[in-house]
């Protein structure tokens, strides 16, 4: 490991004391230090490849500059792994440092990690959720301002993606589209309590209410709670298994049902989006790689890891005193190949 340089290996480069340049270095104001010699120090520590000690900086300033982020499973997870971008990315744009720690969903693993975490000096805490639900956050780091990403936790702030307007907003592209046969594949078969979901229900809510919005009642549904492809197909084959008043287009609760309505209307012989409409929700990789590619609503987590951190930061910081309690997160429409005018 190389030797890390010393305040006083700059000062005797420059020819000034150690107190002048830990002045310069930690920018205190009025310290009297003149131009010429701050430039001259700041150009012999980059010479001498200086790097502040982030520990001694932390006890003197009270600020480490790193926040830590905490989650069950959104790091080993591809489909939400862009919330680590988004955190980090935002980190680094603002000068700050991401602590991670994972604590999957064995029971206790969560303790144990932010046990772990914050043994680190850090100045706030991010926890993220894969499915967005209520949760109790073990105890510790109260004194640390907190936010939970894509979850919801008693008295912490949460930043979640905004379901509600997402259903809306897919009921209304198939209307505009000319679509008044609308049938919807995985409605839960049960009411989902917070701690499984908080945001399915309002996806549910947003369809709901833009279907009666614009004096429509669904043509079919096909209810269940396992999302997957599977579902899509066995749903796909009861809304679509009938050619009398067949809907003319299908909602899908997320892009793995989409990929199972697919394969049903393949079989039952009807092309998409020529003689059926398919619209999802989530923006998988899979819904890029559908024949036709799928048209969603696209699950924003790198924006949910940017919003979340850019508030632990402003609130470690001190630049707003209180978050709101929810922030929402807008999900954004991706228009593909799956819909089309119907035919008739």
């Amino acid at each position: 490991m190389p030797k890390r340089v010393t305040l006083a290996e700059i000062a005797a480069k420059v020819g000034v004391s150690a107190t002048t340049v830990s002045l310069v270095l930690n920018d205190k104001p009025n310290s009297r230090v003149g131009e010429e010699t701050r430039e001259r120090v700041l150009h012999a520590a980059r010479d001498l490849g200086y790097r502040p000690n982030a520990t001694a900086r932390a006890l003197q300033s009270g600020r480490s500059d790193t926040i830590g982020f905490l989650s069950d499973e959104v790091t080993v997870t591809r489909f939400a792994s862009s919330m680590i971008r988004g955190i980090l990315d935002t980190g680094r744009r603002r000068n700050q440092g991401v602590l991670i720690a994972e604590a999957g969903t064995h029971p206790g693993a969560m303790t144990e990690a932010l046990d772990n975490l914050l043994h680190q000096p850090v100045d706030a805490l991010v926890v993220g959720l894969m499915r967005c639900r209520l949760v109790d956050l073990p105890p510790g780091g109260h004194d640390l301002p907190r936010v939970i990403a894509n979850g919801m936790a008693d008295g912490i702030p949460a930043v979640v993606p905004d379901e509600y307007a997402a259903g809306h907003a897919a009921v209304r592209h198939l209307v505009d589209a000319g679509h008044r046969r609308i049938a919807l594949v995985g409605r839960p078969a049960h009411d989902m309590p917070p701690g499984e979901s908080t945001t399915v229900p309002r996806r549910m809510a947003g369809i709901d209410d833009a279907m009666s919005g614009a004096g429509l009642t669904l043509t079919g549904e096909h209810r269940g709670a396992e999302w997957e492809p599977a579902l899509g197909h066995e749903g796909g084959h009861a809304v679509l298994g009938t050619d009398r008043d067949r809907p003319t287009a299908v909602l899908a609760a997320n892009d793995r049902v989409a990929f199972g309505v697919y394969r049903a209307a393949a079989e039952l012989g009807l092309d998409i989006p020529a003689d059926l409409s398919v619209m999802s929700f989530d923006d998988e990789p899979l819904a890029e790689y559908l024949h036709p590619r799928a048209t969603t609503m696209r699950l924003p987590y790198r924006a949910i890891g940017e919003t979340a951190v850019s508030l632990a930061i402003d609130l470690a910081h001190r630049d707003i005193t209180e978050a709101p309690a929810e922030t929402l997160v807008p999900m954004p429409l991706v228009e593909r190949d799956s819909v089309a005018a119907p035919r008739h």
